[in-house]
């Protein structure tokens, strides 16, 4: 009967059984273990194996046929499990954040300091070596950490708008909070003419502002009185227009989410005004003129010079009301000795001076 060698260790796991060895059972003649021979490769396979007898010479073996015995498989190799960035020699990680680094935070913003969803922010190295990245979320928040103390690269990019490379100093362990602003990729465009000939207007001011007043863009108008805006977000802004010759316009703009929105603008000339104060027949100077509308809005006050003029212009067409007045009266308590030369001077302003 075939048996494993009990003088040959076997354990688990550790390879196949190298060799097998006859041993006569209680119906064989007793005697010495036969080698039956020596097994290599995964599966244990016996050759021609006889049964055993007892001769003269002792025992005998006879050729039979035994089945094939299998070996044990390998047992299943586990693998460790992979990083999903790639870790550089250096330190850095290719595609993801340095995990333990220091924090760079912030927000992502465009225009009106609204926040920027979706936006795709990459810190990396002077060198170009990619250190970590953050999609900014619907509050517009991204963090990214930086491997030690140092300067590097912070880019942002999202659709609609100008992608942004800053440069930022991580000093020593401490967060560090950084906001990005992006600018738009939209554009506004237009020319400015004047309403009562259609001529351009040179030289005119264009100022672009959000709906809270601060300004995004400033520009001016060229010969033909074309100008051109860029970098501005998707919204509604408005678009002031000055000429020192015409009566200033604004006028509320939609921008779109890409492109170039084009406007005409048609400033009307100003009227001008001037004229002279006199009093008992003489010019008179530092008089207060103010000038009133028709529906009782003071539209501007001047004084007059040494020579008592005074001018108004960029007015509408219509009817006004022009008052001049001298200096508001004075009133002052003096008290005199009984005798000498007691001094006591007066000086008149117009209210506000």
């Amino acid at each position: 009967m075939l048996f494993p060698d009990p003088s040959t260790t076997q354990r688990r796991h550790h390879g196949p059984v190298s060799s097998w060895r006859y041993w006569p059972s209680a119906g064989d003649v007793a005697g010495e273990p036969l080698p039956v021979g020596a097994v290599g490769g995964g599966a244990v396979g016996v050759g021609a194996v006889g049964a055993v007898g007892v001769g003269a010479e002792g025992p005998t073996v006879a050729t039979a046929h035994a089945d094939a015995v299998a070996a044990e498989p390998e047992p299943t190799r586990r693998l460790a499990p992979a990083l999903t960035s790639p870790v550089k020699d250096d330190g850095g990680v290719e595609g993801g954040s340095v995990a333990g680094g220091i924090p760079v935070s912030g927000h992502v913003l465009g225009a009106e300091r609204a926040a920027v969803a979706g936006a795709a922010v990459t810190l990396i190295s002077l060198g170009g070596r990619q250190l970590g990245r953050s999609v900014s979320g619907g509050d517009g928040t991204y963090g990214v950490d930086a491997p030690a103390a140092g300067s590097y690269v912070l880019i942002a990019s999202a659709d609609g708008y100008q992608p942004q490379a800053s440069t930022i100093v991580v000093a020593g362990d401490a967060p560090v909070s950084y906001d990005v602003l992006l600018s738009g990729t939209s554009g506004l465009a237009g020319v400015v003419l004047s309403a009562d000939s259609g001529a351009p207007v040179a030289e005119a001011v264009v100022i672009v502002t959000d709906v809270r007043g601060d300004v995004l863009a400033t520009g001016g108008t060229d010969v033909l009185g074309e100008f051109t805006i860029t970098d501005l977000v998707p919204g509604t802004v408005t678009l002031a227009v000055n000429s020192p010759k015409h009566r200033p316009l604004a006028l509320p703009v939609v921008i779109p989410g890409t492109g170039i929105t084009r406007s005409e603008v048609e400033l009307r000339p100003g009227a001008h005004m001037r004229g002279t104060v006199r009093g008992a027949g003489s010019p008179l100077g530092d008089a207060l003129v103010t000038l009133v509308d028709a529906a009782g809005n003071v539209v501007a006050t001047t004084t007059t010079d040494l020579d008592g003029a005074y001018a108004f212009s960029d007015l509408d067409g219509g009817a006004y009301t022009v008052i001049a007045t001298g200096y508001p009266p004075q009133a002052a308590t003096v008290t005199v000795s009984g005798s000498g030369l007691d001094d006591h001077d007066i000086e008149l302003a117009h209210v506000g001076e």
